[in-house]
């Protein structure tokens, strides 16, 4: 049985909101690993957004090939997929919702539209399947 909810550390928090900071005005991407059951991601392996758009992403096939190996050797799973709205909230997009490729992980998005919100404001998880979003619950701790 596969985790309704995601789990990160505050640390882990932390880094995907300063990738997400360092890349704007573009949105920022990459994949966490860790454990799909239990839906925990243990770490972030930043990509380059082969878009380097603020209004899309696509993280780039290079990394995404390199990263994937990684965590394979690593023995973990791909657990969720990161990218960042440089001004909207944090919520599937249409274009994210046509273009999600991976129904068994979770997809994590952070709004960037204030740059004071807390790890537990700007981010938010998601399942996409065919076309389909639904909020997911997000435990940072």
């Amino acid at each position: 049985m596969v985790s309704a909810g995601l789990t990160i550390s505050p640390g882990l928090a932390e880094e995907l909101l300063a990738h997400a900071r360092a890349e704007v005005p573009n949105e920022a991407c990459g994949l966490l690993s860790g454990d799909e059951v239990s839906g925990r991601a243990t770490a972030y392996h930043p990509a380059r957004n082969a878009e380097q758009s603020p209004y899309v992403y696509t993280v780039h096939p290079d990394d995404l090939l390199r990263i994937v190996l990684r965590i394979d050797d690593d023995g973990e799973d791909l657990v969720a997929i990161f990218h960042s709205h440089t001004h909207t909230p944090a919520v599937p997009s249409p274009t994210d919702r046509r273009q999600a490729r991976y129904p068994g992980a979770f997809y994590l998005l952070a709004s960037l539209s204030d740059p004071d919100a807390t790890p537990a404001q700007a981010l938010r998880a998601w399942r996409i399947t065919d076309g389909e979003s639904r909020d997911v619950p997000l435990h940072i701790g």
